[in-house]
């Protein structure tokens, strides 16, 4: 008729050809983790040293783009809700949360 005759096949596969279909999963996680998850990770790194080193008088930038001078820091509980006094123009104050802080233009000199 038209079936086709069933070859038997050898009962049970070899270690290596698991090693062999797992290595490109491996492969890309690897991949993936150098190339996205661990520069991420640098980077939050190094923008909380940033938020964390901001004192009064550093010119700030904010995620929405505003532009202004840090004129009082306020620590909160942890250091995630700590806020920012910013005055973006004369008499013109908003209270800002900490980690909105995107870029430092300028930094003030430490007090001795």
């Amino acid at each position: 008729m038209f079936a086709t005759p069933a070859y038997a096949q050898a009962a049970g596969g070899d270690a290596g050809s698991f090693v062999g279909a797992l290595l490109p999963f491996v492969l890309i996680f690897a991949i993936m983790y150098f190339l996205l998850i661990r520069p991420q990770q640098k980077k939050m790194k190094e923008h909380k040293a940033m938020v964390d080193a901001l004192r009064r008088g550093d010119k700030v930038v904010t995620q929405g783009g505003l532009i202004g001078k840090v004129t009082r820091v306020k620590e909160g509980e942890g250091t995630d809700f700590a806020e920012l006094e910013v005055e973006l123009a004369e008499g013109v104050r908003v209270r800002v949360v900490r980690s909105t802080i995107a870029q430092v233009l300028s930094k003030t000199e430490p007090a001795d």
